[in-house]
């Protein structure tokens, strides 16, 4: 076998191939900096003898055959809604080729309504034919196909998701996301960037990538699973005053988010958690997520952590494991994940992993509005801004002597009863409406009278008072997490000649 040389840019030999399914060599170019993508590469073969070019072509499919990994059939749902109405024209023009390329069989359904893949998943999809799910939209698309596919696999197991301590069935169906939303945070945080490309190639390789999820309850009442952030107070607000103006499109967040942080409110209630106390792992350490992540690979088995939570459950009894926060807080959140997305590279927990067992609790406590901005900025700040105005905004985003973070397995949160968001250290009551200077020398609270809201992954939990506990590695997405550095995966034949995509070669 020669190689010949690379013809000039735009000039195409024209050539016929046979009907059967043509080898797809993927390159998967990576490197710390968050939001390389990927490219189907391509390297053709061309002979004057044809029994030879389909000996080649016969020998190429029963190698790729041989990988088990890679899924042969999959179940699609395309959100036509979600985001900028992109998803059936991404996954059309993008996504199916690929998957025809890489002779994947698909079963597409267009979804009609909110929740209607959950349902289907739920009740009439034959799961077992299929070797994954892939969701084509955003973040509220696949929380639909995780709650489908979840209840699916604790129905078909006897376990009943109403038992707030229930050891849940891992899903053995991998999930496929192909960004189409107005955020995508889960496929950003799993892959390092939204590009439908990159994720369809993690598909058809067939990568595997574990992820906690938190299953949250209201006394013996399942309400929710979550696998990014479940906020209480600032992100609840924000999420609460969006929903009443939907028809803005994404633009809703930015403009709630502003009306939520002039507001300025406070909350008030108690928060208890069982730290996760023999992890490797902490939320202050620096150590970020990536593939192939030590941490997540420490994780002990389900009965190890079974195990593990009794006996921290006995030691809570006898010196008290279980710690509880009272206080008045203007957030609270849980981070499973980094909640890493293009307006946040970093995330809301940046060491925060995605199946170590745990989540990341964040109690922000009642403050001024400029510490608090001090705070969101470090969520949002780049490297590359580099004003001196703004160095106080480059330090970690936990540095607040008003914020606490705690790696934890299971949190429970009861609100004040009758809660009144009274002011400290004044004598008059505010005004009800009208909003506070930020600078003020005076710190100033917004009156209100009523609880906030749980947001859980972009939805609203009907209740505030919760338990959450952590499902260790209840999922698996067809994903390898964040890779560190640009490599060269000579191992897996569909990256061959990944440095050198669009060669072409002569077989004699």
């Amino acid at each position: 076998m020669t190689k010949t040389t690379k013809r000039p840019e735009g000039v195409r030999r024209k050539q016929s191939r046979p009907p059967s399914c043509i080898p797809m060599l993927s390159q998967f170019p990576t490197s710390e900096e968050q939001g390389s993508t990927s490219g189907a590469g391509e390297v053709i073969f061309h002979s004057a003898n044809q029994a030879l070019s389909e000996q080649w072509i016969k020998v190429i499919n029963e190698q790729l055959a041989l990988l088990t990994n890679r899924p042969k059939s999959l179940l699609v749902y395309i959100n036509p809604y979600g985001g900028k109405r992109r998803g059936k024209r991404i996954y059309e023009q993008k996504v199916a080729p690929l998957f025809g390329r890489a002779c994947i069989s698909t079963d597409v359904i267009v979804t009609e309504r909110a929740n209607h893949a959950r349902d289907h998943l739920k009740t009439e999809a034959n799961i077992d034919k299929y070797d994954g799910v892939v969701c084509v939209g955003g973040d509220g698309m696949f929380s639909e196909i995780l709650h489908g596919l979840i209840s699916r696999t604790q129905t078909d197991n006897g376990v009943d998701p109403n038992q707030p301590d229930a050891e849940l069935v891992p899903c053995s169906v991998h999930i496929g996301i192909i960004p189409a939303g107005s955020t995508d945070c889960i496929c950003f945080a799993t892959v390092g960037t939204n590009d439908p490309v990159t994720s369809a190639l993690h598909i058809i390789v067939g990568d595997s990538q574990p992820m906690d999820v938190c299953s949250v309850h209201h006394n013996d009442s399942f309400l929710r699973y979550s696998v990014s952030l479940l906020g209480y107070g600032f992100y609840g607000d924000v999420l609460t005053d969006s929903e009443r103006k939907r028809w803005m499109g994404p633009a809703r967040y930015d403009l709630s988010g502003v009306k939520t942080f002039l507001s300025h409110n406070y909350y008030e209630g108690s928060i208890s958690f069982l730290p996760a106390e023999n992890n490797m792992g902490d939320p202050r350490d620096k150590l970020q997520c990536r593939s192939g992540c030590s941490v997540c690979q420490h994780k002990p088995s389900s009965k190890d952590t079974q195990w593990e939570m009794s006996e921290e459950k006995e030691k809570s009894d006898r010196v008290g494991g279980w710690r509880t926060i009272r206080g008045k807080f203007i957030a609270i959140n849980a981070a499973s994940m980094s909640c890493a997305c293009p307006r946040s590279p970093k995330g809301l927990s940046p060491s925060a992993h995605l199946a170590d067992g745990t989540t990341d609790l964040i109690l922000v406590r009642k403050c001024s509005r400029l510490d608090f901005l001090t705070h969101l900025l470090r969520h949002t700040n780049k490297d590359q801004f580099e004003i001196k105005l703004f160095k106080c905004f480059r330090r970690e985003a936990f540095d607040h002597s008003f914020v606490e973070v705690h790696r934890v397995r299971k949190f429970n949160f009861q609100p004040q009863q009758n809660e009144m968001h009274s002011l400290e250290d004044l004598t008059e009551t505010p005004k009800k409406t009208g909003f506070r200077p930020i600078c003020s020398a005076q710190t100033n609270y917004n009156y209100h009278d009523s609880h906030s809201s749980w947001n859980c992954d972009g939805e609203i939990l009907p209740h505030t008072a919760i338990r959450v506990s952590v499902q260790p590695q209840l999922i698996r997405l067809f994903a390898r997490g964040i890779e560190e550095q640009q490599q060269c995966l000579l191992e897996d034949p569909c990256t061959l000649w990944a440095l050198e995509p669009n060669t072409h070669y002569s077989v004699d």
